[in-house]
Order: C-alpha cells, then structure tokens, then sequence
C-alpha cells in the first residue's frame, strides 16, 4: 500500500468493509428449500363455544393424503384432500373453556404447522337489559306536545317570512 494515494487507502477500506458486510449477509441467511409450503388455517380464528369451524392446510407437496390435525379445543380431527388442499369441519365443544388453543398438523410426510384458534364463552342474555323507559316510553306527555306545538309555530314563522321576503316591491319611478 506504499503507492496507493489517501484516497485510495478510503476506497480500499470501504470495498473490504463491504465484502465483509455481504459475506456475513450470506452467511447467516438460511436458504429455502424449493417447494416448502406447510401451514395450518382455522376459519374463524376466534369462535364462541359451541361454534362450527373450517380447517384448511397444506403439507407440501403431500395433499394427496390425509393428514391429522390435533387441539385441545375440540381433539383430533383428520383432513382430506380437497382441490389441493387437505380441509375439514369440526364444532368446538359449547362447554370449553375460553382461551387460546394451539392447533398442531402432522403431515405423513412429516411436515408440522401450528397456529392458534381463540375459544370465546360470552354468555347470552336471556332477556334485553333494564335500562328505563326512554324517550317514547308512557309518562310525561306535556313535554312531547309542547315540542310539537313548538316546532309548528317555528315553521309558521318561516313560511312568513319567506313569502314577505318574496313579495315584489312595487314602487313609482322618478
């Protein structure tokens, strides 16, 4: 590096700066292995106790077998093939628990997927709440009157005042 010119030092410096940056780049990048497509859906994610659910996967390049889907929110159930993908249909227990439940596929091939399906438990009224009569409900109907005596008067007044204000003003010219 003798006759290598300051500026020359810098571009040196930043070249190797760089290589070093990509070479750690591609070292730590995992590659893809070609063809790898294994997941697991369930269609709604969140569903109340007692409710139906869809369940769609993939196991690669292995739809044309079943494959077994396992949850604590409603046991086991095995998927078909099915324009390919591997779907079933399972109703969650009305009595489970609210919370989230891992879904876990087990491929033939091998492949697993896991996602989570969140199990609600609102309980339904039996009746609407008690939240009083209202505005339309029986009772004082002074006050609904005297809006509607009110409200005729205030239109009276404008329809006045509208045709004055359009009336031609008819004069002599000088």
């Amino acid at each position: 590096m003798r006759g290598l010119t300051a500026s020359h030092r810098v571009l040196s410096a930043v070249l190797t700066v760089f290589g070093l940056v990509g070479a750690f780049v591609l070292a730590t990048v995992a590659p893809a292995r070609a063809g790898e497509n294994t997941f697991v859906e369930v269609t709604p994610n969140s569903v109340q106790a007692g409710s139906r659910v869809s369940i769609r996967a993939s196991c690669d390049n292995d739809n044309n077998r079943q494959a077994d889907v396992q949850s604590d929110a409603f046991g086991r159930v095995v998927l078909r093939p099915d324009n390919g993908f591997l779907t079933g249909t399972v109703t969650v227990p009305g009595n489970k628990q609210p919370g989230d439940y891992p879904v876990e596929l087990r491929c033939r091939n091998g492949g697993t997927a896991t996602t989570t399906l969140n199990v609600l438990n609102m309980a339904q009224p039996s009746k609407g709440p008690n939240t009083g009569g209202g505005g339309t409900a029986g009772g004082d109907r002074g006050a609904g009157s005297l809006l509607l005596v009110g409200g005729l008067a205030v239109a009276a007044v404008a329809a006045g005042f509208g045709a004055f204000g359009s009336r031609r003003r008819t004069g002599t010219r000088s």
